[in-house]
């Protein structure tokens, strides 16, 4: 896991928690932006970034609803704006 996860486990072996799926989807969407940059006709990887940012997207909605404190908690970890 990337630092950015760390800080946001709860304990020292989470690997599940919406915290965490979402610092790693973070780092994926951030090396994926990267890729298509790069390589614009890359339409499977495109594929995958829309479906990690969607994902993302569905498991911050999850924080926003269920735990507002660890939503805003993870939006400032991450710089993510919302």
């Amino acid at each position: 896991m990337n630092k950015k996860a760390n800080e946001l486990a709860m304990h020292d072996r989470d690997t599940g928690s919406s915290e965490i799926q979402i610092a790693l989807l973070t780092d994926k969407i951030e090396s994926l932006s990267k890729h298509i940059k790069k390589f614009k006709k890359d339409k499977h990887s495109s594929l995958g970034l829309i479906k990690a940012v969607n994902r993302r997207k569905k498991l911050l909605d999850y924080l926003k609803k269920n735990k507002m404190d660890s939503y805003k908690n993870v939006l400032s970890k991450l710089n993510l704006r919302k």
